[in-house]
């Protein structure tokens, strides 16, 4: 990889915590008022996104960890806990949506999930940028960026549809869509303006 690549890309930790941030924002939209087809399509984004940020966590965060912090026990605890979450995720994808046992089950999954980001970003991450050099953390974005999109290409079109159905009604994308409409009209504006010879 390109060095000057490895300079340009989000350090690992930011990357970590924007991993954070995205699940709980489509955690938020999983109300009860939603319909069972957006209810499916917000666990998937959920579980998707978890699945692939527990498989970067434990090929590159952790073992860059582990040269100084073998001992600590929020990193001892870590892959456990993923797999705790693997398995919750499993029963989710397995029950109907318009069940109630559908939103326990991704209220309990969202719990642990919440428990693991306190721990990460209390502990973990604040570790990282103490011990490791701010271009040792670039690198590590860079190689956790390849990954990611070796990890999503196989379900990208599943991912998208997912995020799409799931958010459609959310005030996230009432928003984008209304500034893509003020931008397109500003454009077409733009279009009918005389030209000045």
């Amino acid at each position: 990889m390109p060095s000057l690549l490895k300079r340009a890309s989000p350090t690992i930790t930011d990357m970590i915590r924007f991993d954070h941030s995205h699940t709980l924002i489509t955690y938020h939209q999983y109300t009860a008022d939603k319909m069972s087809v957006t209810k499916r399509s917000l666990a998937e984004t959920i579980c998707a996104a978890l699945e692939i940020h527990a498989t970067l966590e434990e090929e590159i965060f952790y073992p860059a960890l582990q040269a100084f912090a073998a001992s600590e026990p929020v990193l001892q605890k870590s892959e456990p806990e993923h797999q705790a979450m693997r398995a919750l995720i499993a029963q989710i994808r397995s029950t109907d949506a318009s069940l109630p046992l559908h939103a326990e089950l991704v209220h309990k999954l969202m719990q642990e999930v919440i428990h693991h980001v306190a721990d990460e970003e209390a502990v973990l991450l604040p570790m990282a940028e103490q011990r490791l050099s701010k271009q040792q953390l670039c690198e590590l974005g860079a190689e956790m960026t390849k990954r990611r999109m070796e990890l999503v290409a196989p379900q990208a079109g599943k991912l998208a549809v997912n995020t799409f159905v799931g958010m459609s009604g959310s005030t996230v994308v009432k928003t984008i869509g209304a500034i893509a409409a003020v931008a397109a009209l500003g454009m077409l504006g733009q279009h009918k303006r005389p030209v000045k010879s």
